[in-house]
């Protein structure tokens, strides 16, 4: 048998960030069994060098040097967010080495990268794109809400969310009222809700990791806090652990998501996917939807696929050339790249939940529990506002 074709890469797949980690482990695997049941890439069979970078940033550099000079991979590709590809770009820029990472949100704002692309699909303006949606439909609502709280992980992912949600809420005429970062630690939410309880802003922006977004729900929902609209940019309730923590706390909150089932972003091609992702996701400990990550990061991997039949090998140069100019077809639909190695144009979804009734992770197989408000091509219905009434 010839030798493997080595594709190299970091994912959390322990510590916070675990559950997304073991989702696009999970799609990457499928597309490896795809392609090898196809007869492999340029006639080799292609094996995946995953390692766990247990969401700690501090470890992904070193884990990048083993991959290239200890484990000798092909090919690099990026981890699932920011934490797993940004500390990575001193070396892959060092070695010149193209890199296709997942969803890390503006990493490339910093380094400027010429050989680094990224499937996230907000575009490229990201830190805009990702609340562009929660903040338009807010201006929309008559009287228009007038004020936000802004509540963030203290942590790098949250900084940039933070800034093009200040863009957006400034041209849309609303004022920031009280803006506060809690430690990626914090257990007790309680504190910042009674302070939230006593300026009664119109607006609550969040932005938060998987497991404090359970924790904020909560502690704003024992608070009996009540604004007009809440939610923005969590990680969180796109995964299945975190929907089925919160079950019916979610009904009413408004967030953004990059791929959900609905008729306008089905194909063929998505729907094998799925079938097959979760068939297989309980058994890796995966999420048991996969919405959020498996599309996405299978299509990463057809991006590479692609550029490497396309152009016949693996060097980074010819591969970043080809890729900075080419359409790729993948399960997510048609991908081109633009500035800084972003999608050329923005897909982000803003969605609301409702008529979640239970716990079960069937209630979030319904069509109806993430109605798509933004953008208009993609809405499955109109925001249901204020807060209180979608709740109910």
């Amino acid at each position: 048998m010839d030798t493997p074709l080595r594709v190299g890469y970091c994912l959390s797949l322990s510590g916070p960030l675990a559950s997304n980690g073991q989702t696009a482990r999970l799609a990457h695997e499928i597309w490896r069994d795809d392609v090898n049941a196809g007869g492999g890439l340029l006639g080799r069979p292609v094996e995946l060098v995953c390692l766990d970078d247990q969401t700690n940033p501090t470890l992904v550099a070193n884990l990048y040097e083993r991959l290239l000079d200890v484990e000798k991979v092909d090919v690099v590709v990026g981890g699932y967010g920011d934490n797993s590809v940004a500390p990575a770009m001193p070396l892959i820029i060092a070695r010149k080495k193209f890199i296709v990472g997942l969803m890390a949100l503006a990493v490339n704002a910093k380094f400027n990268y010429s050989q680094y692309f990224v499937m996230i699909p907000t575009g490229p303006r990201p830190h805009v794109a990702l609340t562009e949606g929660f903040f338009k439909i807010a201006g929309q609502q008559s009287p228009r809400p007038k004020t936000v709280a802004i509540l963030v992980a203290d942590a790098p992912f949250s900084k940039s969310p933070t800034q093009g949600a200040k863009e957006n809420l400034a041209q849309e005429g609303m004022q920031v009222v009280s803006e506060d970062a809690y430690p990626l630690a914090t257990a007790d939410f309680g504190p910042y809700m009674a302070n939230l309880k006593t300026l009664n802003p119109d607006v609550m922006f969040f932005c938060s990791y998987i497991n404090d977004s359970i924790g904020l729900v909560k502690a704003m929902n024992a608070a009996g806090l009540s604004p007009k609209l809440v939610g923005g940019a969590m990680i969180g309730p796109q995964n299945g652990v975190v929907k089925t923590a919160l079950g019916e706390l979610l009904n009413g909150l408004v967030n953004y998501e990059y791929w959900l089932p609905i008729p306008s972003l089905m194909n063929a091609r998505v729907n094998s996917l799925m079938a097959t992702y979760q068939g297989r996701a309980v058994g890796a400990g995966a999420d048991p939807l996969g919405y959020y990550v498996a599309p996405l990061a299978y299509a990463q991997l057809q991006v590479l696929e692609q550029a490497i039949r396309a152009t016949g090998g693996t060097d980074d140069t010819t591969l970043s050339d080809y890729t900075r100019s080419a359409t790729f077809e993948t399960v997510v639909g048609s991908v081109t790249f633009g500035e800084g190695g972003g999608w050329a144009e923005p897909r982000v979804l803003t969605v609301q939940f409702r008529n979640i009734k239970g716990h079960d992770i069937s209630e979030f197989r319904q069509p109806g529990t993430q109605a798509v408000l933004y953008p208009p091509q993609a809405a499955t219905a109109k925001v249901i506002y204020p807060y209180a009434k979608a709740k109910a």
